[in-house]
């Protein structure tokens, strides 16, 4: 059940989470922070409280987190500051967050829907009055029965359909600001009462026709809106679910006892069986084995490990079992640390702000001012109130933002669209104006570059046909490398997995091995992925992997650099590999060896520096890179955390895509300015018209919806190839 504000108000002191430092935090769903104006005015206004040390508001989650300085945590002053700024908050809890969200998605859908019956209904009605306008003139009993059918459809559907506007203009007006909302809500409702009064005193014009559409068409734009920002989830969540949600405690005895993960103290004892995930970060007190670290490196070889080694959340264990002293707690193991750097570059992309907002800023005084001077202005001038009123009343019609709210948006769909039909999908709108700003590139390796996929080097059937059997019994990546390219066939028996070593059993009653080189006595100093397999005392063979390029990698630096891009290559994996990868790419400068932190700070390092960054990852060593990158892409292959930390995510073995995304984001940005001279000019055209009398609200209306069919023919343009 829902927090109430009062309870929460009560009860918020049992929400604060507190540190060992003295410090404590607090988080809030504010359900109706909308944009970057209100994120804005909400972190300024948390950070001036006293003993607030910061604030952040996550516009996706719609979650504030403010944080206490040591000894301070006044929660019911920060719930009451937001209730002051028009933002009533409770305790954040997602499932509430989601269901506000989802709660929201349908209202809109049916407030669209209560438009579309009001357009089309009250059409009818108007048809026959507009028939006037070609010498089909009703009479005056007839013309005034069809004003009031009008106005009984049109006006209930206009004041429903308008209630995300209204709700939205009365909190801004409360906090006394202005919103977009405010202007389109004041001309709906003085269009309403206009025609109204028209049609009791029996007046020429009604236009609750006009009302109901502009509504329709803002509604669809709200509502594609919300699509968006539904699509943005939280990356870190998805990072964090990849943290084991139980650990094994190894009690006194030997006693095993299994426990929530987040209770695991630094110091406790935990057992980690194969096949698990390291729960938390520690060291290994006995056992060896073999972890897949390539959720948190990116680097598909296992890593060998036994006692006195530190290991990380999240790794996989392989084969053997392991005993492993806590070092963190799970809050604060590698894992969580890279979800926080997702989350603050997730935060930070936030603060972007829009051309339209900008935009935005300047309309609502200036439209409101001109309203007002044409109302006075025509009432000095010898006009009555009702012809000053009407003449107000379509400049706000005239001059709605649809033009200048589809001005972007429409471009960013019709992009959308090519890319998806090119495999790229956008998961944002913002995405591509940051897209088409980068000027500068970094690519991981495996699984970018490359197609993160360990294949057979070319090795005789026969010796592959040998191995095979013991393959196919072995968890092991290689091995199962090495069983797809074998196919079905027969497996060993009497088989035994030695930790960190390989595997041995019996194929066809000679008992054979499969593993590292010196597992079979043979000496190597090879600089790539191996594996060796003989039976006893017998023959040795060789099997050879590698992570092949994708074929247009190339290709694809070349076009990049052609359109100004500089490139590097950023990889956790060791550097001859990496070294040969950048030399068959074509790009002069790498690093080797990054973790997770090195690529975030590089990132920010850049971006200090000037630099706009397109960062192309799939592991989740890259995801906080992602994150903090000005626009981010990720393979369809990649880790589900980091497609959630990416703006795109292109799918197939082409990597001609980045480029392609690149070409069309900026022609995007290209139509977006256009459409924002059309919006401009339309408007320095519309607006005197409207305050001279030579436009009224139902000219208003379909110019108005001209100006938007403009905005979108111009947007049908955005990426076309030629």
């Amino acid at each position: 059940m829902a927090l109430t504000y009062e309870a929460a108000r009560t009860d918020l002191g049992a929400f604060l989470s507190r540190r060992e430092d003295g410090r404590s935090s607090l988080d809030l769903l504010v359900p109706d922070a909308r944009c970057a104006g209100c994120m804005a005015k909400i972190e300024r206004e948390m950070q001036a409280l006293p003993g607030v040390a910061a604030a952040r508001l996550n516009l996706t989650q719609k979650r504030l987190t403010v944080e206490f300085r040591a000894g301070a945590g006044d929660a019911g002053g920060v719930v009451d500051t937001l209730a002051r700024l028009g933002y009533p908050a409770t305790p954040y809890d997602p499932g509430q967050a989601r269901e506000a969200h989802d709660r929201e998605g349908r209202q809109l859908i049916l407030a669209m829907a209560v438009a579309g019956f009001g357009v089309m209904n009250t059409m009818m009605f108007s048809v026959p009055i507009w028939a006037g306008l070609f010498g089909q003139e009703l009479g005056p009993a007839t013309r005034v029965l069809m004003m009031w059918f009008s106005g009984i459809v049109g006006a209930p559907c206009a004041l429903y359909a308008g209630m995300p506007f209204f709700r939205s203009a009365w909190r801004s007006l409360k906090a006394r600001r202005a919103n977009m909302d405010v202007p389109i809500s004041i001309g709906v409702i003085l269009t309403l009462a206009i025609s109204f009064s028209e049609t009791v005193l029996g007046g020429r014009d009604a236009y609750f026709d006009a009302a109901v559409s502009l509504l329709f068409l803002l509604l669809i734009g709200r509502w594609l809106e919300h699509r968006l920002r539904a699509r943005a989830s939280s990356a870190a969540a998805d990072l964090l679910a990849l943290q084991a949600p139980t650990a094994t405690l190894i009690g006194a005895g030997d006693v095993l006892t299994a426990t929530p993960v987040d209770k695991v103290q630094p110091g406790d004892l935990l057992l980690v069986r194969p096949g698990d995930r390291l729960p938390v970060d520690g060291e290994i007190v006995s056992g060896a084995s073999e972890l897949d670290n390539s959720l948190l490196t990116g680097e598909t070889a296992p890593v060998a490990v036994a006692a006195g080694q530190a290991c990380r959340a999240g790794a996989l264990n392989l084969s053997g079992a392991l005993r492993l002293r806590a070092s963190a707690r799970s809050e604060d193991s590698a894992l969580a640390a890279i979800a926080r750097l997702v989350e603050m570059g997730a935060q930070s992309k936030s603060k972007y702000v829009r051309l339209a907002d900008k935009a935005a800023a300047i309309y609502v005084p200036v439209v409101h001012t001109v309203a007002l001077l044409t109302f006075a202005g025509g009432w000095a001038l010898g006009l009555g109130p009702r012809e000053a009123l009407i003449r107000a009343v379509a400049v706000l019609i005239v001059t709605c933002p649809c033009a200048l709210g589809l001005a972007v948006p429409a471009v960013q769909i019709t992009a959308s669209a090519r890319l998806f039909r090119r495999g790229v999908l956008v998961k944002s709108g913002a995405a591509l104006e940051r897209l088409a700003d980068v000027d500068h590139v970094i690519f991981d390796k495996t699984g970018v570059l490359t197609l993160g996929r360990p294949r057979l080097r070319d090795t005789a059937a026969a010796a592959i046909a040998m191995a095979a059997p013991l393959a196919r019994a072995s968890r092991h990546p290689l091995a199962h490398a090495l069983a797809e390219a074998a196919g079905d066939g027969p497996l060993a028996e009497d088989v035994t997995e030695h930790p960190g070593e390989g595997v041995e059993g019996v194929v066809d009653g000679r008992r054979c091995r499969l593993g590292k080189a010196a597992f079979l006595g043979v000496q190597s100093h090879a600089a790539e992925t191996e594996l060796w397999f003989g039976f006893d005392n017998d023959i040795r063979i060789r099997f050879a992997f590698v992570d092949p390029m994708r074929a247009d990698v190339a290709q694809t630096v070349a076009a990049l650099r052609a359109r100004g891009l500089s490139a590097e290559i950023l990889s956790g994996d060791l550097p001859g590999p990496v070294e040969r990868a950048a030399a068959a790419a074509g790009v002069a400068r790498w690093r080797a060896g990054c973790t997770p932190a090195d690529k975030a700070a590089i990132v920010d390092e850049l971006t200090r520096q000037g630099r706009k960054v397109l960062m192309v990852g799939d592991g989740l060593n890259d995801a906080g890179a992602l994150a903090k990158a000005h626009a981010a892409m990720a393979p369809g292959t990649a880790l589900e955390a980091s497609q959630n930390a990416a703006d795109l995510v292109f799918s197939g073995e082409s990597l001609m895509t980045v480029v392609d995304a690149v070409d069309v984001a900026r022609s995007a940005r290209a139509r977006a300015m256009e459409n924002f001279g059309l919006a401009a000019l339309y408007n320095l055209i519309a607006a005197p018209a409207a305050m001279v009398g030579l436009v009224n609200p139902f000219v208003a209306a379909i110019a108005m919806s001209g100006s938007s069919l403009v905005v979108t023919l111009n947007a049908l343009r955005t990426g076309a190839r030629r």
